[in-house]
């Protein structure tokens, strides 16, 4: 279990929440064409098992000593910038993480990560080398994060694709398509199993940047407006960071501050905090 536990007040307010409508914008289907919102991931849900740390229920776990100093170095009183998704009024009109679910049957490509970190990424799925990425995200918009065809050439151009039949979640970041080479390259790849609860090697990286996964972290649209309460950890970002504790395996910071949170911590709502006047589909959280 992670071994640092934050208490924090909710800052965010009703445009924030109602900006989660916007993430049917998001994702893509498998097959060369139009992009469409993504189609359904496997069940069961939330994804990876049910004592898995993004699931993990935290509300009785401990608080950490210097949860107000992590709070007051983060900054108590700001708002959460919300990358829930939508049209950010460009060309390419995605903004926010898009995710691609695809059939077990989708081929492999070969990725390379020569440019990144090639000693910290994975190849493929075990005895299954390379990336089930679909040749339309070569030349059309949305595949990716940014939405530019092929990734573009900025941006964390993260891409996260989920293996339907085979249960396999593989992301990739500063993905882009090398039309000169005629291949795909990312500076690191991470594979993770659905049906496990597997850590990448300690000090490794991901697409995330902590050695964690991004998708079972974002809140999608199917849960906002789903029967039922979310029942894992939102993920989040912060300006400053300071070492890495269980479950991330990575540092990504340089920072020495006592009070800048290490990757892989919770911050977790106080108890105290009143959501009654929260829209309905703001309430969605079950407090993990």
């Amino acid at each position: 279990m992670p071994t640092s536990w934050v208490d924090m007040r909710d800052r965010s307010d009703r445009r924030l929440w109602l900006a989660l409508a916007l993430s049917a914008l998001l994702g893509a289907p498998a097959a060369a064409q139009a992009p469409q919102p993504p189609a359904p991931l496997p069940s069961p849900l939330p994804l990876f098992p049910s004592d898995n740390w993004w699931n993990a229920d935290v509300s009785a776990a401990p608080l950490d000593s210097n949860s107000a100093g992590f709070i007051g170095l983060i900054g108590g009183a700001r708002t959460l910038h919300p990358d829930f998704g939508g049209d950010d009024g460009s060309s390419y009109g995605v903004y926010g993480m898009i995710y691609v679910v695809v059939p077990g049957t989708q081929p492999l490509e070969i990725v390379d990560f020569s440019e990144g970190y090639p000693d910290e990424s994975d190849v493929g799925a075990p005895g299954r080398p390379g990336y089930p990425i679909p040749v339309g995200a070569r030349t059309e918009p949305k595949w990716i994060e940014g939405g530019q065809p092929g990734g573009g050439p900025s941006g964390d151009r993260h891409m996260l694709l989920v293996d339907r039949d085979r249960r396999i979640l593989f992301e990739l970041y500063a993905t882009r398509w090398d039309s000169l080479a005629s291949r795909w390259k990312a500076d690191s790849g991470a594979v993770f199993l659905l049906d496990a609860n597997g850590r990448r090697p300690e000090g490794w990286t991901s697409a995330d940047a902590a050695g964690l996964a991004i998708l079972p972290g974002l809140v999608r649209y199917d849960e906002v407006f789903g029967p039922d309460p979310i029942r894992h950890a939102f993920r989040v970002t912060v300006q400053s960071t300071n070492g890495h504790v269980f479950p991330a395996s990575h540092t990504a910071s340089t920072s020495t501050s006592p009070n800048a949170l290490p990757m892989g911590a919770r911050l977790r709502l106080k108890a105290s905090k009143s959501i009654g006047s929260y829209p309905r589909r703001s309430r969605r959280s079950s407090r993990r």
